[in-house]
């Protein structure tokens, strides 16, 4: 049994030595500190990010992606900061940059950096839906956590491909297609630590917010949490059991894994309301695939 502080120091290790992705590009830091400012406008957001045209075009792509919701096509910062908000754009940005830390091609046949973003991607989006859908007011910050759920495997995948590789492999399925091994139970013993750890050091070292801190860390784990700090990370633990359900993808051992009632109830949702929600993901990745084609 691994330690709490010896997973820990794992993590604080791995990411220490990778420094390319510990620190935040620094257009994304000012486009947070600025935020976060109460005496900043919408002028101000808008000439900073400006300043990066690869980073305005990403933000849009993002905002008018299907799942975000929105009516229409929206061609201009300034028009995505109106109809969104600073802190709805900023959360964006800062998802816009994490793209570039997605890369690193095939690991293996059923896993690639791109398969991880796209698991990632859908995450955010079911978990806005699931905000929506609540009236939790945490739509923002939702679809951000869900983007950011896995970043302790890009962390991985950073620090020793190898190793992650070997995880990838004993945890994939067996010749009835049922799940071999349970992720965190390899990556523990593989890595000295699983990704929920790696997440977590990370948001610490970006000193994000501690409800992003909770949700990289435990979102296989939500009911861990105080009961005051669990919302956002029960979501994204519903989100991520949807997307997986769906479709697998990155995760064998979630396919077929029944939702925790207890995480439901902390939510107070029911199994009604997920599985129309299930049906409302399927229908938007369809019509995704079906423009894709």
């Amino acid at each position: 049994m691994i330690s709490p502080d010896d997973r820990r120091q794992t993590a604080e290790k791995a990411i220490a030595e990778i420094a390319h992705i510990a620190t935040l590009p620094e257009i994304t830091m000012k486009i947070i500190e600025l935020v976060e400012d109460p005496a900043s406008t919408a002028q101000d957001l808008h000439e900073v990010i400006s300043q990066d045209p690869a980073l305005s075009s990403r933000i849009l792509k993002v905002v008018n992606s299907s799942f975000y919701g929105l009516p229409g096509q929206i061609a201009s910062i300034n028009r995505a900061i109106v109809m969104l908000g600073l802190n709805a754009v900023k959360n964006i940005a800062i998802a816009a940059s994490l793209v570039k830390l997605f890369r690193g091609g095939e690991l293996t046949p059923n896993f690639s950096a791109k398969a991880l973003w796209d698991q990632a991607t859908a995450v955010g989006a079911v978990s806005k839906m699931i905000s929506d859908k609540l009236k939790l007011g945490l739509n923002d910050e939702a679809y951000l956590a869900g983007l950011m759920h896995n970043i302790g495997i890009v962390v991985e995948m950073q620090y020793d491909r190898s190793m992650l590789i070997d995880v990838i492999r004993q945890t994939g399925v067996d010749a009835r297609g049922v799940p071999a091994n349970d992720m965190l139970q390899v990556e523990a013993s593989v890595f000295g630590a699983d990704h929920q750890d790696f997440g977590e050091a990370l948001c610490r070292r970006w000193k994000f917010p501690k409800p992003f801190h909770h949700v990289t860390g435990y979102h296989h784990r939500p009911l861990e949490l105080p009961s005051e700090s669990r919302t956002l990370t029960c979501v994204v633990y519903v989100a991520t059991r949807i997307v997986g359900r769906a479709e697998g993808g990155i995760r064998p051992d979630l396919v077929g894994l029944d939702f925790d009632r207890d995480v439901l109830d902390a939510l107070s949702i029911d199994q009604a309301t997920v599985d129309g929600l299930q049906e409302q993901y399927e229908a938007l990745s369809k019509s995704q695939e079906d423009m894709a084609a």
